[in-house]
């Protein structure tokens, strides 16, 4: 049997993506307490997330939201990492407040978006080791927390995956205005 690599792309990202998803969920966690979610989307939904990209850059009047739609768009798979809010009571003060329990309940403690970047790491490092290209979008992770696409967490962040002959993440063109 001979298999093309473009007849097998989207199986291929879907297995790279679950092991991505791996990677990020083994990442350390601050005091060992696992407050991340993980989800992949592919497909339609990519589409639907670049949808909504566009939407919500228009309401927040940030541009680039426009540019990494189309990005999204170009992705094979994206990879959302969010974190629930959970107070670690270390009253480290990183938050802002002096104490866990001034940390408003709208905003997620220091340590949880700490864990959501040694995720993000984690889940990058094994991309790369599979050679797929990535782009770390806080704009589709933004999005994605407006969607709800991860109940319950307080902060998304996304991480958009590419298997082409050309990174669409690179050499990326600002964008000022509505194509």
């Amino acid at each position: 049997m001979i298999y093309n690599e473009r007849d097998t792309r989207k199986e291929m990202i879907r297995e790279a993506a679950k092991q991505i998803m791996a990677a990020a969920r083994t990442a350390p966690k601050g005091k060992g307490v696992d407050i991340i979610e993980i989800v992949t989307l592919t497909d339609d939904d990519l589409l639907s997330l670049a949808t909504h990209m566009r939407k919500e850059g228009e309401k927040r009047g940030m541009m680039f939201f426009l540019r990494d739609a189309g990005n999204i768009e170009q992705a094979d798979a994206v990879i959302l990492i969010g974190t629930k809010r959970y107070p670690q009571g270390l009253n480290c003060a990183y938050c802002g407040a002096k104490t866990c329990a001034e940390n408003p309940q709208e905003a997620p403690c220091a340590i949880n978006s700490i864990d959501v970047g040694i995720a993000i790491g984690s889940a990058c490092s094994k991309a790369a080791d599979m050679r797929i290209d990535t782009r770390v979008m806080f704009s589709a992770g933004a999005t994605a927390q407006t969607l709800n696409l991860l109940p319950d967490c307080k902060q998304v962040i996304a991480l958009a995956l590419s298997v082409s002959a050309k990174s669409p993440f690179f050499d990326r063109k600002p964008q000022t205005a509505k194509p």
